[in-house]
């Protein structure tokens, strides 16, 4: 049975029917808190509860920790984004943890940045330590993943594609809201990954919303091809990727084609111009909303609630 982790700034909780029950813990880390699954089992089993809504979260991820995503990793957003599905390799970007937000922060956009995108995923939370050289199978994958989070890949996407580089644009601060649960999953319940959807809207209009039966590499490809380079620790973070619907697609092909023949200035000049002219970014003021379950409500990681501010 999954166990859903709430965390806020006097410390952590778990959801139960009743309400939600402190954790009598002086963990003050997600892998910290990891290592002392006692206190986790005490607090489930408790009566002393309060009111969820009367909880204000944040991350249940916290920071320092590595976060590593994995990049065009849904069929239909490799196909909007102009590529073959067939086509894509398996490939690895890094993002700051000081990127990490909670699931009722604002996203700031930068005074810098004019074209601020969203990208729901399926965040996995390491639960040991994942050495490079690892041997990852389908039957011990549960032992390294121990539970999902909601996550919004938020990204700067004229900073992104002119600099041919992932990092600095999905890197500032507020980019990659957590939350609200870590739900800690069963092995068993792992198995339900496929069954998992992700959704998101923007001020109410649904603009992503897709099974993981879309994704290309799921979690023990994704793990043995990692673990090939990247050692990843308990309480680490990787995000999954993102199916279709994001505000940014591929110019037509003719326009594809006339643009890789311009010199990298013009074509991204007459790229954004185009771009700007896209509603789908977020504005100021937009409400973002983002959730991940299965469609039966048996694994639910919540539903986060983030506003647009533009920095000044």
């Amino acid at each position: 049975m999954s166990t859903s982790i709430l965390r806020t700034a006097e410390g952590w909780w778990v959801q139960t029917p009743a309400g939600a029950a402190r954790i009598d813990t002086e963990a003050a880390s997600t892998r910290e808190l990891l290592a002392d699954r006692s206190a986790i089992t005490a607090a489930a089993a408790s009566s002393e509860v309060v009111s969820v809504d009367s909880l204000s979260p944040i991350s249940p991820v916290s920071a320092p920790c590595r976060v590593v995503a994995q990049m065009t990793n849904f069929a239909s957003h490799v196909k909007d984004s102009g590529m073959d599905p067939e086509s894509v390799p398996l490939t690895f970007f890094r993002k700051t943890s000081g990127s990490i937000s909670g699931p009722h922060d604002d996203i700031i956009r930068p005074a810098h940045a004019q074209l601020l995108d969203y990208e729901v995923e399926i965040g996995l939370v390491f639960g040991r330590e994942m050495l490079v050289g690892s041997d990852i199978t389908a039957e011990n994958v549960a032992d390294y993943i121990v539970g999902l989070v909601v996550t919004n890949d938020v990204s700067a996407r004229d900073i992104q594609l002119p600099k041919t580089q992932f990092y600095e644009a999905k890197s500032y601060p507020t980019f990659t809201p957590v939350g609200p649960a870590l739900v800690l999953l069963e092995a068993d319940e792992l198995k339900r990954f496929t069954d998992l959807r992700l959704r998101l809207w923007v001020n109410g209009e649904v603009r992503q919303d897709m099974t993981v039966a879309d994704m290309i590499y799921r979690p023990v490809e994704a793990l043995r091809e990692l673990t090939r380079f990247q050692r990843m620790d308990a309480g680490d973070l990787l995000l999954t990727g993102t199916p279709v619907g994001t505000a940014i697609s591929a110019p037509a092909k003719p326009v594809a084609i006339i643009g890789s023949l311009l010199p990298p200035k013009v074509k991204w000049k007459l790229f954004f111009k185009g771009q700007a002219k896209n509603p789908k970014y977020l504005h100021d003021g937009d409400v973002v909303e983002a959730a991940v379950g299965t469609d039966d409500g048996v694994i639910d990681l919540g539903r986060q609630r983030t506003v647009v501010r533009y920095a000044r």
